[in-house]
């Protein structure tokens, strides 16, 4: 059974920065694309980041494109969300979020997309 848990959310000044962490167990992470959504209160889940496998390819809506990055770190298992000037309309409940890919030039954007889930971390951006 494949299983992510994310870390590393709480509250954050705006203006600063946050660093995620999913860990992955029950498949070799190598396998998969994997994925960032959040969620803020009252609206549907939004999608953030997203990398491919392989080729190193990254993919990012426009609207978080000049400051976020998404890495991963197949051998500790583990991929990373990083996001800076940070505003209170980031706030919300942050998922990452893997999906078997094929391809591994393959990544996805759509929540839909992926089978597996974390359990959510909270994140917080105010004064």
């Amino acid at each position: 059974q494949v299983k992510l848990v994310e870390s590393g959310g709480g509250w954050v000044q705006p203006g600063g920065s946050l660093k995620l962490s999913c860990l992955v167990s029950g498949r070799d992470l190598s396998d998969l694309a994997v994925g960032w959504f959040r969620q803020a209160p009252g609206k549907e889940r939004e999608f953030v980041a997203a990398a491919a496998r392989m080729y190193s390819i990254t993919y990012y809506p426009n609207s978080v494109r000049a400051r976020t990055s998404i890495t991963r770190d197949d051998a500790a298992s583990a991929f990373y969300l990083y996001m800076n000037v940070l505003k209170p309309e980031d706030t919300g409940t942050y998922y990452c979020a893997a999906a078997a890919a094929p391809d591994g030039r393959d990544y996805y954007t759509i929540a839909q997309q992926y089978p597996y889930w974390g359990q959510g971390t909270q994140v917080t951006v105010s004064a």
